[in-house]
């Protein structure tokens, strides 16, 4: 099944659902092995080092150093991975609200890795998005 890429679609389909704990980033030297007690949720490779988005729990057993203490929101809308617009409108609105996103797409939805202590008010705001009278800018 292939993703949906109309953004009314899209916007109106979002459905966003939180997911249960608090995440933090935490980075390794290239070299560096991830150590095997971990299970990231996000795993992702760049020059300077590996970043690893983990449960903070398990980064405090690990005594990992971890920056970003978050809340993982999910756009459970199956969205096309060449879908136009729909990360922009998306984050563009919480930017207004004053609320910072990492946002990531996999192969079936879009997650954002919202702050801790703003994520109830992220989740209205995506809510509020996904209402049939909203438009983006």
């Amino acid at each position: 099944m292939t993703g949906e890429r109309d953004l009314d679609a899209l916007l109106r389909n979002m459905n966003p659902e939180m997911v249960d704990g608090t995440f933090v980033f935490c980075t390794f030297a290239p070299s560096a092995s991830i150590p095997a007690t971990i299970s990231p949720v996000l795993t992702f490779r760049e020059r300077e080092g590996t970043t690893l988005v983990v449960l903070h729990e398990e980064a405090e057993r690990a005594e990992l150093r971890h920056e970003f203490p978050s809340c993982l929101i999910t756009l459970t809308v199956h969205s096309a991975l060449d879908a136009v617009g729909f990360l922009a409108a998306v984050t563009s609105r919480l930017a207004e609200a004053g609320i910072s996103v990492n946002a990531v797409s996999a192969f079936h939805h879009d997650h954002l890795f919202v702050p801790a202590d703003r994520a109830d008010e992220a989740m209205a705001v995506l809510q509020e998005m996904a209402k049939p009278k909203y438009k983006p800018k």
